[in-house]
């Protein structure tokens, strides 16, 4: 059940990744929440075929029974499109057993605890559970967030209820303070 479940998270992580767009040809972040969803963050993300990377990393990194909990939690989630535009052989590389400590720091750094909707982000920094700010820009009804390297990210898909909290889909991968991703490809 646990393998299933970290498989879910997974495929959610994936599902995420795939629902990004190239940024100057994105439409803009949808602002009518889609209605309430089923079930954890784990298994909506799981759920959406966008998601399935995120999910597969979600697993790996062993953060499945974490999303899984009461929260709330916001997950700025990449699709599956933004896993792919990292380094080629970067994903495979951060979902290898050794490097489960790296991919969890990235993956809580793309995690807000509570329940955060488009509605109210407000402009600026905003801890992440891995904890190092990501900041917020709103511009109308486009939201994107910025990590420490990595070029901002734009919300693509916003308010994908869960039973714990809030999806945002982000068309890019967010990188913590301190990491270095492309040292893994070395």
């Amino acid at each position: 059940m646990r393998l299933k479940a970290i498989g879910a998270a997974i495929v959610l992580t994936l599902a995420l990744a795939g629902c990004g767009t190239n940024t100057d040809d994105a439409a803009p972040a949808q602002t009518t929440p889609p209605a309430a969803a089923a079930g954890d963050i784990v298994a909506v993300a799981s759920g959406n075929p966008e998601f399935s990377t995120l999910v597969a990393a979600v697993t790996a990194a062993g953060l499945v029974e974490t999303l899984q909990g009461t929260g709330p939690f916001t997950v700025l989630a990449p699709t599956n499109a933004a896993f792919a535009a990292l380094p080629a052989g970067l994903v495979e590389a951060l979902l290898k057993p050794e490097n489960k400590a790296t991919l969890a720091k990235i993956l809580t750094y793309h995690v807000i605890a509570g329940n955060v909707v488009s509605g109210d982000v407000k402009a600026g920094p905003v801890n992440t559970v891995e904890g190092s700010p990501v900041t917020f820009a709103v511009n109308g009804t486009e939201i994107t967030v910025a990590g420490s390297t990595a070029p901002p990210a734009k919300v693509v898909i916003a308010d994908v209820n869960a039973s714990n909290g809030t999806i945002h889909a982000i068309d890019g991968v967010l990188i913590p303070p301190g990491v270095d991703p492309a040292a893994l490809l070395g």
